[in-house]
């Protein structure tokens, strides 16, 4: 028998799924992140603390983003689009998913990529034409796989992250967002 090596430890992730079922409280997760306005539209965003387990926990090291928006909107172009790192987050997470999913199934992975396209009228966020949405018309996800398995196997990986996605479920359902100022 051929050992599947993904660099995913599936024991630990079922282990913890077993240790949650009794410890409902200890799966609640505050995710955070802390921006900056630093000039023009180019901010930067830093995540390094979050809540999980029933304490305060963080990242090994603190890691920034910048977001800033292209030439072309007369930006300085210091970092990607806000709503391009939506695509950057739903590719990270899918992409987790399918070596979870390969592993746990016992399927070799060779190679995954992911090319995600989101669609975006932007007269919406301009003001241009208040019909227009300010987000995304829609998303597209391919995904190309290398692997020891059948072309279905690989379309039941796709599909397994996708329904555990964080990140697809909270793009494709509604969240509730509060903004305030303090």
């Amino acid at each position: 028998m051929t050992t599947v090596d993904n660099g995913v430890n599936v024991q630990a992730l079922l282990d913890a799924r077993e240790a949650l079922k009794a410890a409902p409280e200890a799966a609640q997760f505050t995710w955070r992140a802390a921006s900056k306005w630093e000039n023009g539209v180019h901010s930067t965003t830093s995540v390094q603390k979050f809540f999980g387990l029933g304490q305060e926990q963080q990242h090994r090291a603190e890691t920034v983003f910048s977001a800033d928006h292209p030439e072309v909107f007369a930006a300085e172009d210091q970092g990607i689009t806000p709503i391009e790192y939506l695509l950057v987050g739903l590719a990270g997470c899918l992409t987790a998913g399918v070596a979870s999913v390969a592993q746990n199934r016992g399927i070799q992975l060779r190679s995954v990529e992911a090319t995600v396209e989101g669609n975006h009228d932007i007269r919406g966020i301009l003001g241009v034409d208040s019909d227009v949405r300010n987000g995304y018309n829609d998303i597209k996800v391919t995904f190309t796989i290398d692997a020891d398995a059948s072309k279905e196997e690989i379309e039941a990986l796709v599909a397994q992250s996708q329904k555990r996605s964080a990140v697809y479920d909270a793009l494709t359902n509604p969240t509730d967002v509060t903004v305030e100022v303090a």
